[in-house]
């Protein structure tokens, strides 16, 4: 009888921990979904946001810096990606004469983006220098646009449009981020 008893007891204690943790884990996914929904909804590229955050590992634990990191870090893979794929359609042989213009001019802007302005950012962001972060995104985002104007009128450049604009709609969603750290 008193074993039966004490297996009860401990049947008892198991799930009410079990029960317990699943709670705790469950309200600490429901504040971390709550924190990345207001965050994302803060930025002008919900769906973007919000994609690019719950696939982050790293976004579970994160706060609201810790989020902006995210999405600063994608941002510079996206303006490498870009220039990658930039300098991928120069080395192509025969090069068209009317698109190779424009893309090394993209690829000229693209090069101190990914080398300075953005790392640039990212470390500044990492020691809560807000500004200076916004003041390095905000430049990367204005060499895009001018690689934006320069291929306007190429033909043949459509990816190197929509890479653009994935990184620039990427710099709007960081800096709106950024942009609420500043005011806390």
């Amino acid at each position: 009888m008193k074993s039966s008893y004490y297996n009860l007891i401990i049947i008892l204690l198991i799930a009410a921990t079990s029960s317990s943790s699943f709670s705790s884990s469950s309200s600490t996914a429901s504040s971390w979904t709550d924190l990345v929904d207001r965050t994302c909804k803060l930025t002008p590229f919900y769906d973007l946001c919000i994609s690019t955050l719950l696939n982050d590992p790293q976004s579970p634990s994160a706060d609201t810096h810790g989020l902006a990191a995210i999405i600063a870090s994608d941002l510079l893979q996206s303006a490498n990606n870009t220039l990658s794929s930039i300098q991928e359609m120069i080395s192509r042989s025969p090069p068209d004469p009317e698109s190779e213009q424009p893309l090394a001019y993209c690829a000229e802007v693209y090069i101190p983006i990914v080398k300075y302005s953005l790392p640039q950012s990212i470390e500044a962001l990492e020691k809560g220098r807000y500004g200076f972060a916004v003041y390095g995104i905000a430049d990367a985002e204005k060499g895009v646009q001018a690689c934006e104007k320069r291929v306007e009128g190429a033909g043949g450049l459509d990816a190197v449009k929509s890479w653009n604009e994935a990184v620039r709609e990427m710099a709007d969603v960081a800096l709106s981020i950024i942009k609420v750290l500043q005011g806390n």
